[in-house]
């Protein structure tokens, strides 16, 4: 551990993306310096180190999608684009003094609570073991592909690869390739390899809903003037959070607002199809804001160009060269990208984590993850989460709703001293969750099939209310909905 102090309890985070500085910048600034990070890759960055697929991109204005205590005057794009981002979170982590802190290529494999000393035993993949008061998981949702159960995927002969984990060795140029998907990922590479692969077969099993994306270059000017009235970038950030927080409004409560989301997207995407017969195979039949609702203006022409087809017949089989389709037409192929996902509602996986008398946690959630607001589970003391269960947005920046865990977080081990510990009441916990699932079990993303929810359909990703109304019950730590653990050794045993 780096400059102990026995008085103050020692905290292990696991993952050094958004989630990950989050929690250790907040830390940190709140004078906790005795912080390890596990970092399984040799970078911070998490999933804007490993997505590398070609116009990879966040669907969030980087002015609202970066943190709010560090905003960064010198984005090239309002939407930027992943190097831009990583360098962004690397820029983050030396300027806080984070980088120090992290053990790079480090998996956690293993974290058992050892109730003799109100401490955590953390396993690696380097075969250390490390004991750490505190316990915070900033793996996220959205880090594991999904690959799909299509019979004879393993047959293909061909190259074959996720978009998460892009083989740049692949060259698609003259090739014919079938791309299995159309969530964000596709609607970004797919323009950029269009124009140079023979032929392109997407396969689309339901359609997105798409928006104008009101994207600009940020010039030398723009910069500048973001540096010296930093408040034009301020302005910007608290419009686009708006925005979100309508979204929201549409998707949860609103269903006028909902109406318009639906004729902008109607609108949006007849005027990039005019001229064409693609518009009804490609139009949603699902409520807007079930899915998310995806951003682009260059998506939509591209499947107009005559080397793409899209097909929504489902998939059969994989051949060792082919697609085939329910219809029986045999799509012969050179490549298959899979964009389908993460999954999303695995939490913590592969990681083993036991609690209290040796509780499983995997177990405990076999019937879907869920946690008192999204960070604390009962019968697991000193655990923490970031980007937990119930704590994702249908619209808005997870930033945001990441920098409230964090500061809740912070509230909860300020004060703690080594050998206690805190687990939120089950009692607390069973209300907490029914509340939360009775809001979803009838809402907007129970109407569909997405990653939003297990294959029960229980909705255990997603945050039923605005990123606002989040925040407000994030804000103050509430110690009456925890039990506090004395440590079960004397004092001097940590002096």
């Amino acid at each position: 551990m780096i400059e102990v102090n026995t008085h103050r309890p020692a905290i292990a985070i696991i993952g050094a993306g958004f989630g990950g500085l989050a929690a250790a910048i907040e830390l940190k600034k709140h004078g906790h310096n005795d912080i390890v990070l596990f970092e399984r890759s040799n970078d911070v960055g998490g999933v804007w180190r490993e997505n590398t697929y070609p116009g990879a991109a966040c669907d969030v204005p980087s002015p609202l999608y970066s943190f709010s205590f560090e905003p960064n005057p010198r984005w090239p794009r309002r939407y930027s684009r992943q190097p831009d981002i990583l360098d962004y979170l690397r820029e983050t982590a030396a300027k806080y003094g984070i980088l120090r802190h992290i053990r790079f290529e480090t998996e956690v494999t293993a974290a058992e609570f050892d109730e003799d000393s109100n401490r955590w035993t953390i396993a690696t993949s380097a075969g250390d073991v490390v004991e750490a008061d505190i316990l915070v998981s900033a793996v996220g949702q959205l880090s594991r592909p999904a690959m799909p159960d299509i019979k004879g995927r393993e047959s293909f002969s061909g190259a074959s690869f996720h978009s998460a984990e892009w083989d740049h060795s692949v060259d698609l140029a003259d090739k014919r390739v079938a791309v299995i998907g159309t969530g964000a990922s596709a609607i970004q590479f797919i323009p950029e390899i269009q124009p140079h692969v023979a032929h392109l077969n997407l396969f689309q099993r339901t359609a997105p809903y798409l928006l104008p994306r009101l994207d600009t270059a940020f010039s030398n000017a723009h910069h500048k003037l973001f540096q010296r009235i930093p408040v034009i970038q301020m302005v910007e950030r608290a419009v686009w959070w708006a925005l979100s927080e309508i979204l929201s409004i549409a998707f949860l409560y609103s269903k006028p607002l909902s109406r318009i989301v639906e004729a902008v997207s109607r609108w949006h995407m007849k005027r990039q199809l005019r001229g064409s017969d693609l518009f009804d195979g490609v139009w949603p039949d699902y409520a807007v804001g079930c899915k998310r609702i995806l951003f682009s203006n260059d998506y939509l022409p591209s499947l107009r160009e005559p080397n793409v087809h899209v097909e929504s017949a489902p998939i059969d089989e994989i051949t060792a060269a082919a697609v085939r389709t329910s219809d029986g037409v045999i799509h012969e192929v050179d490549v298959i990208i899979y964009a389908t996902g993460f999954t999303a509602s695995d939490f913590l996986a592969p990681m083993k984590i036991l609690g209290q008398g040796r509780r499983d946690l995997r177990a405990q959630w076999a019937n879907g993850a869920r946690a008192y607001l999204g960070v604390s589970a009962p019968h697991f003391p000193n655990l923490f989460l970031m980007y937990g269960p119930n704590t994702n947005v249908g619209a808005g920046s997870i930033v945001y709703m990441l920098e409230s865990q964090a500061k809740y977080i912070r509230q909860a081990i300020t004060g703690l001293r080594r050998g206690h510990a805190v687990a939120v009441r089950a009692d607390v916990e069973d209300r907490y969750d029914a509340q939360t699932q009775s809001l979803l079990v009838d809402g907007v993303w129970s109407k569909c099939a997405s990653w939003y929810r297990t294959a029960d359909g229980r909705v255990s990703t997603n945050w039923p209310g605005t990123p606002s109304q989040y925040r407000r019950r994030m804000r103050r730590y509430d110690a009456r909905k925890y039990l506090l653990l004395p440590p079960t050794r004397t004092r001097g045993e940590y002096d």
